[in-house]
């Protein structure tokens, strides 16, 4: 794969090669800025006078500033080097330069996006967001359709999920309150297993019908059924009152992939639901395991025993592999029509932008041979069908501060229909203006009303937009960027197994599971050893010299790597079997004291110079040449 000369002039640069640009636009734009602060009213004259500059404590305060920054400057030497392609470790690597330059030139105006009366330009530009990221994921991206999409920024993934809990269980409750209110001339369902268990887009449908009813009804009826349906809902009564006014129901379970971040239990207890309602999911090769999935969703059909929703993960936090998510759409389907309906929800916090390889400029999706063009083995027909998925599920959490490159924190909540984000409205007299007839970027200007934060940065949302606009979220453009860190995944996969084979006298080395994205982890054991608890203390002094460790110079690091570990209630018994037989484990060690489950090294690899074709040095070899010289100092001690 040719690398991309436009990718030259997207990142500051390991060498800091960028800076003359970088530095170039912020000027610039500093000037601009303090031009419109200057026009304003040019009638009023400067507030700071001329010779304050001479005052002593006017200088005493500069004196103090400066010498605060440089001891900041100077402490933040120590952070990790994200920006090198010898970091190799956790989820972050070089920013974007539209991004930062965006953010930067945001920050003086301080907008807050909770309403357009705080931030004018970046609400607009958010909601803007919602839709560029709607349509890189398949959802419908045109806001004149009424099934448009909606997606607004968060401060992560993690709460970008709590608004897919709070979104779910709004759907699943609504219904149950308007046959509760018993509001007429509504077709609802005969009884609240029904109400509480319809297909998730039957209620968004169910929500319009309810619109365009009160828009129908006299002022006094109007007002008087928003009353009844308001006190019937699940988010005036509580969980307590709700369930107790509807005693056949249960609270409804999630279900999410044992492997799923932890935001989902967090999220579980911030609700209300409880840690006891999320079930985890089997997985085979760490992705979920369909026909545990099946045989979950029967026994909670059998049981009476609701289900909220039903999440995949599209590259998970550990190994970066991809759920089959066209299969939870399918038992969504399928279990719908029942009479037992869920919500579904990708978590693509990581690989979310990985779609934009699976995209035309159009937003059509590119057939899999289309995809593949370039690559070895990516995509493989189970991640090809997962990600074509998406635009068929009910809501996605995407993190642009992972795989889009730009600065923390930025995550994203998208919903497929917007539709549904009412029933979150939370309405504050004294910020939001408006009626429920105005058109889709009007609606949303009072954005605060749907969202979970009340305050919240216009400029993170600024560098996002305008990434995006600089690199739409296609393959012919965005797309560049992953597909240049695929294809340097799949060399560091082939890497590895070459690896594996030069050291097999000295070390056991496996890849536990092929890369679904770019992101690998690799098992590895001493010769000799059948002990779980000393492959894991081998594995940590190896880690040791990969961590970041602030007590010492950045430069005595070669690389910087991270850690996870394999446990066998994850695996399951097969799996677990396979791996250890592989490195030469007895898995009745596992048993044994620090041996309950097996670390290994985890790679992220999006760093897009991990190959310097300039220079003509692969950092990729330098890595593995690196690693084996320090396995064969510590064997040797």
């Amino acid at each position: 794969m040719t690398p991309s000369n436009m990718l030259d002039a997207c990142f500051l640069g390991p060498y800091g090669e960028n800076d003359g640009l970088l530095e170039k636009l912020v000027v610039e734009f500093l000037r601009d800025h303090v031009y419109w602060r200057r026009n304003f009213h040019p009638e009023d004259p400067p507030a700071i006078s001329t010779a304050a500059a001479q005052h002593s404590e006017y200088q005493a305060f500069e004196a103090k500033m400066r010498r605060e920054l440089h001891q900041l400057s100077a402490a933040l030497k120590k952070s990790v080097p994200f920006h090198s392609p010898r970091y190799i470790g956790h989820m972050t690597s070089d920013l974007l330069l539209p991004g930062i330059a965006a953010q930067i030139l945001t920050l003086p105006y301080n907008p807050n996006n909770v309403t357009e009366d705080a931030a004018p330009v970046t609400v607009e530009l958010e909601v803007k967001v919602g839709l560029q990221l709607a349509k890189m994921l398949g959802y419908v991206s045109d806001p004149d359709q009424p099934n448009c999409a909606f997606g607004h920024l968060s401060s992560g993934g993690t709460v970008a999920n709590y608004q897919a809990l709070r979104l779910a269980l709004a759907l699943k409750a609504f219904p149950v309150a308007l046959l509760a209110a018993g509001v007429p001339e509504l077709a609802l369902p005969e009884d609240d297993w029904s109400a509480f268990n319809l297909h998730p887009h039957a209620v968004t449908a169910l929500v319009e019908q309810w619109q365009q009813w009160l828009e129908a009804a006299s002022p006094a009826d109007r007002k008087h059924w928003q009353a009844k349906v308001r006190e019937a809902r699940i988010e005036h009564l509580g969980l307590t009152a709700f369930f107790a006014a509807h005693p056949t129901l249960k609270v409804p379970k999630v279900l999410v992939p044992i492997t799923a971040h932890y935001s989902w239990s967090k999220g579980c207890k911030l609700l209300g639901l409880g840690r006891a309602q999320m079930e985890l999911l089997p997985e085979c090769g760490m992705r979920i395991d369909t026909a545990a999935l099946e045989a979950t969703l029967k026994r909670c059909q059998d049981e009476h025993q609701p289900v909220l929703l039903a999440v995949g993960v599209m590259g998970t936090t550990e190994y970066g592999t991809i759920d089959p998510i066209d299969a939870l759409v399918a038992a969504r389907e399928r279990f719908s029509a029942q009479g037992f309906g869920f919500s579904v929800h990708v978590d693509a916090a990581w690989g979310g932008y990985l779609a934009t390889l699976f995209r035309n400029e159009d937003g059509s999706l590119r057939t899999q041979a289309e995809v593949a063009s370039g690559f070895n083995a990516f995509p493989t027909t189970e991640v090809y069908n997962a990600i074509a998925a998406i635009g068929e599920t009910d809501s996605v959490t995407v993190d642009p501060h992972k795989l889009g490159y730009l600065p923390y924190g930025a995550g994203a909540f998208i919903c497929r229909d917007h539709r549904a984000i009412g029933l979150l409205s939370e309405e504050a007299d004294y910020v939001f203006h408006g009626s429920a007839k105005q058109d889709y970027m009007s609606r949303y200007r009072g954005l605060g009303q749907f969202i979970p934060e009340g305050s919240k940065s216009g400029a993170a949302v600024a560098g996002v937009y305008v990434t995006h606009k600089v690199l739409p979220l296609d393959h012919a453009h965005f797309g560049k960027l992953p597909a240049q860190t695929i294809h340097f995944t799949e060399i560091f996969h082939a890497r590895a197994l070459q690896f594996a084979h030069e050291m097999r006298d000295v070390v056991h080395a496996v890849v536990p599971f092929a890369p679904d994205s770019n992101l690998l982890c690799f098992a590895l054991n001493p010769v000799g050893n059948h002990r779980v608890a000393q492959s894991n203390a081998f594995v940590s002094q190896l880690h040791d010299e990969l961590r970041s460790d602030p007590s010492q110079p950045l430069q005595n690091k070669q690389f910087f790597g991270s850690a996870t570990t394999l446990r066998p209630d994850v695996l399951g018994e097969t799996e677990t079997q396979r791996i250890l037989n592989a490195l030469g484990l007895d898995p009745a060690t596992l048993h044994e004291d620090g041996g309950e489950k097996l670390m290994i090294l985890r790679h992220t690899l999006m760093n897009p110079y991990l190959i310097d074709h300039t220079n003509g040095i692969s950092y990729i070899d330098l890595y593995f040449e690196h690693l084996a010289s320090r396995i064969r100092s510590l064997l040797t001690k």
